[in-house]
């Protein structure tokens, strides 16, 4: 038991009971993953659809952010319940499940990629041709986390986040603030001196974990005891103000990306300020204008889930608690809609038709995975 730790005061209040699963958690990560095939799919203009193209960040940070949340939420109160032992074996175990998905992702997509492009095509498209250049060298810098294709790279940075949360989590019952600062610090290495972790055969990991831990940490902080504190902020009517001016400030930017009447509308002096725009280093305007996203949607989303849930929102839940699973599935998806686009028709109706039909196969698997979890009993292991 920690005397300081207070997760389980900030639970969620959709909760009916302590071990019932924060719902409005899980619809946010099914809808973040829907958006993130969406945005995987090559030419997809669905991708409209999602964040990417109204401003400097995107699904990507949603999907960090709520991880850490979810992080703190289920091994805080897993410490304060059982102690250090269970909650280190649980985090490192998930850490060995997201390690373990990604081989078996990386099998199956190795697999798919020789059976649609024969070993010949696709190659570059989903840089796996280093593997049947050189199968050797390539499976062991998969296996220590150096090598990863197209769309797969952020389980590397959550594998290595969910190795180090035991770690988090101590220094969170220390000082929670203190802990804030060090990601802090850890973070702006990486913007003035270009910390990064190196990748295979070159360059260094695309979700930098130096850069991308800081907004996995805050969402650990705020679940661990930033609702509390941030509460006068968050009712702040200036701050709100300065939230919406970052937000329309970043959506004609990202639009002047794609229409070009937009462009005199920002100063070069400015776009000399902000630029280059780095994702895999998680540039400050990206982390700025995700952190004005959640104040915003704080402030506007009624604290409580009162609603009925529709089958709209059943979906997004299914997905949302089978999260890993439903992101590789995902990730082959998208690789089976960028061939379908490439060899039958890339129409927008063909757009629209792989789109959803790939969300709706990810409902339909997310569903059975869930049903298969309600009925499983699991017996004694014999081996």
């Amino acid at each position: 038991m920690v005397a300081g730790l207070h997760v389980g005061t900030h639970a969620p209040a959709i909760s009916a009971s302590k071990d019932r699963r924060d719902l409005r958690l899980d619809a946010c990560r099914g809808l973040a993953l829907w958006f993130i095939f969406i945005d995987h799919v090559p030419d997809n203009s669905l991708s409209w659809l999602t964040l990417r193209n109204y401003g400097f960040s995107d699904t990507s940070e949603v999907f960090v952010f709520v991880s850490g949340y979810t992080c703190m939420l289920a091994y805080g109160g897993a410490l304060r319940e059982h102690g250090w032992a269970t909650t280190v074996i649980r985090a490192l175990r998930r850490a060995w499940e997201i390690y373990a998905a990604f081989l078996v992702l990386l099998i199956a997509y190795f697999a798919l990629v020789w059976v649609v492009g024969g070993g010949t095509r696709y190659l570059d498209e989903t840089n796996t041709g280093f593997f049947f250049r050189e199968p050797g060298p390539t499976i062991i810098h998969i296996a220590t986390l150096q090598f990863a294709p197209v769309n797969t790279d952020i389980l590397l940075t959550f594998a290595l986040l969910h190795m180090s949360f035991p770690f988090l989590l101590w220094l969170m019952t220390k000082s929670a603030t203190i802990t804030l600062l060090l990601s802090f610090l850890v973070y702006m290495m990486v913007q003035l001196f270009d910390w990064h972790v190196p990748a295979w055969p070159s360059g260094e990991l695309y979700f930098n974990p130096f850069a991308w831990q800081f907004l996995f940490v805050i969402g650990g902080w705020f679940a661990f005891e930033g609702v509390p504190r941030l509460r006068p902020m968050l009712q702040s009517r200036l701050l709100l103000s300065l939230a919406f001016a970052c937000l329309l400030f970043s959506l004609i930017v990202a639009l002047s990306w794609q229409f070009e009447s937009l462009e005199g509308l920002v100063p070069s002096a400015i776009t000399n300020l902000i630029y280059p725009i780095y994702k895999s280093h998680l540039a400050p305007v990206r982390l700025l204008h995700f952190l004005s996203l959640v104040l915003v949607v704080s402030r506007l989303a009624p604290p409580v889930w009162h609603g009925a849930i529709t089958p709209l929102t059943t979906a997004m839940i299914r997905c949302g608690e089978n999260s890993l699973s439903m992101y590789c599935f995902g990730v082959l998806l998208a690789f089976l809609a960028q061939v379908a686009l490439a060899e039958v028709s890339g129409s927008f109706a063909m757009q629209v038709a792989v789109s959803f039909g790939g969300i709706a196969l990810m409902i339909l698997a997310a569903t059975l995975l869930t049903r298969e979890s309600q009925l499983d009993r699991r017996g004694p292991k014999l081996f």
